[in-house]
């Protein structure tokens, strides 16, 4: 069960592209401890919703709270400093591919603390350890396959050690084994590393595998917010459809 206080609230949230509005009226509350996935359709805002609820996209109206702070009206070094408890996997896994895994993994230690290098390397491979990627920490990503590049990705995204973890897509263009793999993975480290993650996916089975709550998107509006098995209980047409359709794709 979880506290009957969320880490993160979201209220009337819009978000829009020019003049074309892609998200209205969200209201969404994250709790910690849990896997809250994000769903809906292709094109529903999904990602945007996520890239909203961490200023990467400013929203254009609404709030978001993080432990009780608005996230939206903090300044450059308040915002900066609320986001060292924060870590991103994105969805391509997002690394430089002209350096090694470990100077990648590095960027966020080197901007944002002090620590020798020495100390930075070792921190690294701590992560790697944890990921299974130990042995490739001086190659470079082009040498990675797809899977291995998403487990630095991972390494990377937690190497800050972060209280939320926030994932877009981390099974996309993976293989269903590598894609299984990922997601015991990230639940392993939710449960050593007691994190709370916020994942954007549309994979069916990575839903069932890890999703404590979702979030349910349909043309940019909130449609439901609670367990998955309440979600496919509540009898709502869109819901049903996606997870229908959704087993013959």
């Amino acid at each position: 069960m979880h506290n009957d206080t969320p880490i993160i609230t979201i209220r009337g949230l819009k978000a829009q592209y020019g003049e074309k509005v892609v998200l209205q009226d969200i209201n969404a509350d994250i709790y910690a401890g849990q896997v809250t996935v994000i769903l809906g359709s292709s094109g529903c805002g999904k990602t945007t919703l996520l890239k909203n609820m961490l200023r990467l996209h400013e929203p254009v109206g609404g709030s978001v709270k993080f432990w009780g702070t608005e996230l939206l009206t903090l300044d450059e070094i308040e915002f900066n400093n609320m986001l060292k408890k924060v870590g991103m996997l994105f969805q391509n896994g997002a690394l430089l591919n002209s350096i090694s895994v470990m100077d990648n993994i590095a960027i966020p230690l080197e901007q944002h603390t002090k620590l020798s290098r020495r100390i930075i390397e070792k921190m690294i491979r701590v992560k790697l350890n944890l990921v299974g990627l130990s042995h490739a920490i001086h190659l470079l990503p082009s040498e990675l396959s797809g899977g291995m590049k998403k487990r630095a990705g991972l390494a990377r995204a937690m190497i800050m050690d972060p209280h939320i973890l926030f994932c877009d897509e981390p099974s996309a263009g993976l293989d269903p084994l590598t894609s299984a793999s990922l997601d015991e993975l990230i639940l392993d480290l939710k449960s050593q590393l007691n994190m709370t993650i916020v994942m954007v996916t549309h994979e069916l089975a990575s839903i069932h595998r890890v999703a404590d709550r979702v979030l349910f998107l349909d043309k940019g509006r909130l449609l439901f917010q609670g367990t998955l098995s309440d979600a496919r209980a509540a009898r709502i047409p869109e819901i049903d459809t996606f997870f229908e359709v959704g087993k013959f794709e």
